[in-house]
């Protein structure tokens, strides 16, 4: 039970009283009501994986794949994923190849992953920067070009399937073969290997020369994304020029990059005011029993809850279920916040634990000596997001973060993974998971 003291001390017939002061920035040693924020950052319908590829495979170095060379990429994508990619055409001015703006699926309609040679899902596109001059002879057209990006403006600057206007082009299949592998569950491995040689693209003024794939870009995307170009329309100046120009993909992978994060909900979670040993988890320890694995697996902090409640060294504790504004309990999307209230005294600590739901068992909670409530009499008061780890509960087999098929929202039902039977730890699994400050801010507001 929270109660004020009053202290009386009678000294030479005087009274002398304790009383609170409501200074928030004043050596405070009553009790204060807390008010804490937990926001979802994360970036709705951000991409999954994009990255760069530049260096052959035969290679020790960036640069071109000449006939007979490949690049490689791989990447985790899980039913309902697409890719995207572009890779230029260098003895052209601004043409590269690429599936159609939409994407290939990486999956069939019954489920399976797409595998093998792919190739006639590619195509030849015109980015609509440059003039197209004769392939295979333009003076604008590396590798005879004075430097990067010396054409003329094209008057149509749409993005659209490159014409054969020299009648000398080859057919995609002649000059790309584009392969995809598959490693259970979730892992894809691309190659584009140049089948091109000398007698491919034939040129009124050359002879034949052969034709060298440049440096591109890959993207994973959900089905309706168009993240490279849209058909009929102009380049978005985010970087395809630079690739279909001049095999420069370090601009248009940085833009895919900035926009590929794991997006996903949070989900109601519990809290607890305590003195002493953390009463959620130890790390390196195996979990309690007291309802935390039910909190990182499916989101349901209600065993939690009551558990932490009988804990003699909680003082508070309780659940967070219902986004700020909202009418009833439910996940926290992204931009939205739960909050929770408490009270607390010099001395306590604040221990929470939120799932991120596109896992197996990961969950948002402070270090595992949680946070200090008071700083010599002060009350704690701003962004402690600093404070926040990425924990693993340790008790379900890790999957790729946002396509495991035993996460939500894509699981059966709850507690369906494979048992792990490990122990609760910051998350170290070998796939990637953005910075904790650009997933989840966390604030506290004394009262």
């Amino acid at each position: 039970m929270r109660f004020r003291l009053l202290v009386i001390l009678l000294s030479a017939g005087v009274l002398f009283t304790a009383c609170d002061d409501d200074d928030d920035t004043t050596t405070d040693p009553m009790t204060r009501t807390f008010t804490v924020t937990v926001t979802n950052d994360m970036t709705a319908g951000a991409y999954l994986a994009s990255g760069v590829f530049n260096t052959p495979t035969t290679a020790g170095a960036p640069g071109p794949a000449l006939p007979g060379d490949s690049y490689q990429f791989s990447f985790h994508a899980g039913p309902g994923s697409y890719l995207s990619f572009a890779t230029m055409m260098v003895q052209s001015n601004d043409f590269f190849y690429a599936p159609a703006a939409g994407g290939m699926a990486l999956y069939d309609a019954g489920g399976n992953a797409v595998t093998g040679d792919v190739t006639s899902s590619i195509m030849l596109w015109d980015a609509g920067t440059e003039v197209d001059q004769e392939p295979g002879s333009g003076a604008d057209q590396a590798p005879r070009q004075s430097g990067p990006n010396t054409g003329a403006a094209d008057a149509d600057n749409t993005v659209r399937l490159a014409a054969d206007n020299f009648n000398n082009l080859p057919a995609v299949s002649d000059v790309i073969r584009v392969t995809i592998t598959h490693n259970p569950p979730y892992e894809f491995t691309v190659t584009l290997e140049n089948v091109s040689n000398a007698m491919t693209l034939m040129t009124m003024d050359n002879g034949s020369v052969p034709v060298p794939l440049a440096p591109g870009v890959f993207v994973v995307h959900g089905m309706g994304a168009e993240p490279l170009f849209t058909v009929g329309q102009a380049d978005r100046g985010e970087g395809l020029e630079g690739v279909a120009e001049d095999g420069a993909a370090a601009d248009l992978g940085a833009a895919l990059e900035a926009n590929t994060m794991l997006s996903s909900p949070l989900a109601p979670g519990a809290f607890a005011v305590y003195t002493g040993n953390n009463p959620l988890f130890t790390s390196g320890q195996a979990d309690f029993g007291d309802g935390l694995e039910a909190v990182a697996e499916d989101g349901d902090p209600a065993a939690l809850a009551t558990a932490l409640a009988a804990k003699g060294n909680v003082q508070e504790s309780g659940a967070f279920n219902t986004p700020v504004g909202a009418g009833s309990p439910g996940p926290l999307l992204p931009g939205g916040s739960y909050e929770f209230t408490f009270e607390a005294s010099e001395g306590e600590l604040l221990q929470f634990a939120t799932m991120l739901v596109q896992t197996n068992d990961l969950f948002f909670a402070p270090g595992q000596n949680g946070i200090a409530l008071f700083n010599n009499g002060t009350a704690l008061s701003g962004n402690i997001t600093a404070q926040i780890s990425l924990w693993d509960a340790g008790t379900e087999v890790n999957e790729a973060p946002g396509i495991g098929s035993n996460q939500a929202p894509r699981q059966s039902g709850p507690n369906t993974g494979m048992d792990e039977n490990g122990n609760v730890r910051p998350v170290n699994d070998g796939f990637s998971y953005p910075a904790v400050t650009d997933m989840i801010t966390v604030t506290i507001t004394p009262q």
